[in-house]
């Protein structure tokens, strides 16, 4: 059977099943079978499909029509152009979490300075900003080692030296920096989701650890801790700047703002949602 029967059946049995992008899922899902690019599969799709590859394919597309992630499946997922190597132990990075990449790096002028991010997960944002700015000491923590290690992975992979990953509980394992060492840009991607969002039951989130996703207070508690316990690590000027959830920009705007935080903003993703929220210190 020729590549192109095998991916037109299997983006037809994902549509079945519900795969929001059934076609890209085939692709990805068979490039990796097959260790081949998609631009191979797109000029040689009428070549004959080798049995191994087609089983391991048909086991990769039964898995996926069963709901698994294909990040995953394939164990990697690109952002920023950079290839992350995944697993259930962290959330898959997602698009619209390259807005709050963009936000930061507007504001990261200077040449040299210090990132933290908090949550860091695979190292997606801090790995996204360190390859943008090799001079600035990016540092990620997470509380789960699963993710410390990965992110850790990513980064050698990748050959970006001016990330380093640590295990904390948000700050816990930090300590209050000395003058002259506090951070510059604070950022995270914290659980925001309540409990009781029917969301958590659909698509790839079924799958993602839930810890990382849901938060107590209808999803806001982690945003406000963040908000109150950044402020002891953000030097003068020092801009913290918060993903979070589409209906919840004007309570994190309003808590920055009564935390003392100037020049709060929302920032639109690539869906036209508010989906980040920064403020500075004065």
């Amino acid at each position: 059977m020729t590549f192109d029967a095998l991916l037109k059946s299997a983006a037809q049995r994902l549509q079945r099943a519900g795969s929001p992008s059934p076609r890209i899922d085939a692709e990805v899902l068979m490039a990796f079978a097959a260790s081949r690019s998609r631009t191979w599969l797109y000029t040689w799709g009428d070549s004959e499909c080798p049995t191994w590859e087609h089983a391991r394919f048909d086991a990769l597309v039964a898995a996926r029509a069963q709901g698994q992630p294909v990040a995953y499946l394939t164990g990697e997922r690109e952002f920023w152009g950079l290839p992350l190597a995944t697993s259930p132990s962290t959330l898959i990075p997602r698009p619209d979490t390259e807005t709050l990449v963009d936000v930061v790096l507007a504001r990261a002028k200077a040449p040299s300075g210090r990132l933290l991010d908090l949550g860091t997960g695979t190292g997606a944002i801090a790995l996204a900003f360190a390859s943008e700015r090799p001079m600035w000491q990016v540092i990620g923590v997470d509380v789960r080692p699963e993710a410390v290690s990965l992110a850790t992975h990513n980064a050698q992979t990748l050959h970006i030296a001016n990330a380093t990953f640590l295990l904390s509980d948000w700050f816990a394992s930090l300590g209050v920096p000395p003058d002259g060492d506090a951070f510059d840009i604070i950022v995270s991607n914290p659980p925001y989701i309540a409990a009781d969002d029917p969301h958590l039951s659909e698509g790839d989130v079924r799958f993602e650890p839930r810890s990382a996703l849901v938060a107590e207070g209808d999803g806001m508690a982690d945003l406000m801790h963040l908000i109150i316990a950044a402020q002891a690590f953000l030097s003068p000027s020092g801009w913290l700047a918060l993903e979070h959830g589409y209906q919840q920009a004007a309570c994190v705007r309003q808590a920055l703002m009564q935390a003392g935080y100037q020049n709060v903003e929302s920032v639109q993703d690539i869906g036209g949602h508010e989906r980040v929220t920064l403020g500075h210190l004065e």
